[in-house]
């Protein structure tokens, strides 16, 4: 199953592809084989990159899941000003472009709180990427009456974020959401009443992998 949002990529990567291959044939030399070779290869990243497999999510409204696949490169307290108002552990998912990048739900909800930033195109690893790159934040009250908020940010090659959301949507965890291309990062900051099951290191799995729970 492919990302529909890469569909428009897709087409250009293979029209560019077969005028290139067109192009080609008319070479009488051996390397002409190599400019084959390249281009199927480029096809094949490109529709590897847009995968989007199926996940199986918890059962359990209080999970909080991954939104995104990729490693944990930090955990950390901090605070949030916009919509949670309070210190909270922040959970940063850095997402190489070789991982899946269709984005996920990760806790059930009402989305309460949403805006779009602007921004730079720092590495997506470094600590600043939060506040100073283009971003989405997406604040959701869980039924438990708790506020959580995740965040998109686009890195040094993700120069664009997708997102199907709007203020007032039910939101489901596990739910696909959006898209970003080519390498990027997803924040989630929990507040206190939530226990963490990840460290910094760990894989994650959209969908599926356990953030963390909140606490009954």
């Amino acid at each position: 199953m492919l990302a529909p949002e890469g569909y428009p990529t897709i087409i250009v990567v293979f029209l560019f592809s077969a005028l290139a291959a067109v192009g080609a044939s008319y070479l009488d030399h051996w390397s002409v084989w190599l400019i084959y070779a390249a281009l199927v290869l480029l096809c094949g990243l490109i529709i590897y990159f847009f995968r989007d497999p199926e996940r199986q999510t918890p059962d359990d409204a209080n999970l909080i899941v991954a939104p995104a696949d990729g490693k944990v490169v930090l955990i950390r307290e901090t605070g949030e000003n916009s919509y949670l108002n309070e210190t909270v552990t922040q959970i940063s998912i850095f997402l190489s472009p070789m991982d899946v990048h269709v984005n996920r739900v990760p806790v059930t909800g009402k989305l309460e709180y949403l805006e779009y930033f602007p921004g730079k195109y720092l590495m997506a690893w470094e600590d600043q990427a939060s506040e100073l790159n283009e971003r989405a934040h997406f604040g959701v009250l869980h039924p438990s009456g708790m506020k959580i908020m995740f965040k998109q940010i686009t890195g040094f090659l993700a120069r664009r974020i997708v997102y199907h959301l709007k203020e007032g949507d039910e939101i489901a965890a596990g739910q696909r959401f959006g898209i970003m291309k080519f390498g990027s990062r997803m924040d989630v900051l929990l507040p206190g009443d939530v226990d963490v099951y990840v460290k910094e290191g760990d894989r994650t799995v959209a969908g599926e992998s356990l953030l963390g729970r909140i606490r009954p």
